[in-house]
């Protein structure tokens, strides 16, 4: 079992609950193969650079999820028979690339958290010295 990200671009739909329907539908897709579903983001509604087959926007979606690597393949063929999924792109995630991706996170949160708690203090120094003088 390998761990991907996909990207999927569905057809604009002006209804939430039908995207949601959609993005579960797709997700199915993956369990039906023994795969599993790790996270689900939805990215949003974004106008293409140019129009692809009569169509001019659609909605992005991310699925973060764990498959054996022969079943993407069979995967990518019953996506091409949904109508709904107007393109799909599978990436491999790297688990070392992750391991550094969420080690920098935690030192940027600390930095920001040390950053955040200096100014706090510098604030509550200030209004101290008005009141002496």
């Amino acid at each position: 079992m390998k761990t991907y990200t996909g990207l999927y671009i569905f057809a604009a739909t002006a209804k939430d609950d039908v995207l949601d329907a959609q993005v579960e539908k797709a997700a199915n897709e993956i369990t039906r193969l023994s795969g599993k579903v790790l996270e689900t983001e939805i990215i949003g509604k974004k106008t293409f650079a140019r129009p692809m087959h009569k169509r001019d926007c659609g909605v992005y979606v991310k699925l973060r999820f764990e498959l054996d690597p022969a079943n993407i393949a069979p995967l990518n063929a019953r996506y091409r028979l949904m109508e709904e999924v107007f393109r799909v792109q599978f990436n491999v995630v790297d688990p070392r690339l992750e391991k550094r991706l969420a080690a920098q996170a935690e030192v940027r949160k600390a930095r920001e958290a040390a950053k955040a708690a200096k100014a706090e203090a510098a604030a509550e120094e200030q209004p101290a010295a008005s009141e002496e003088a």
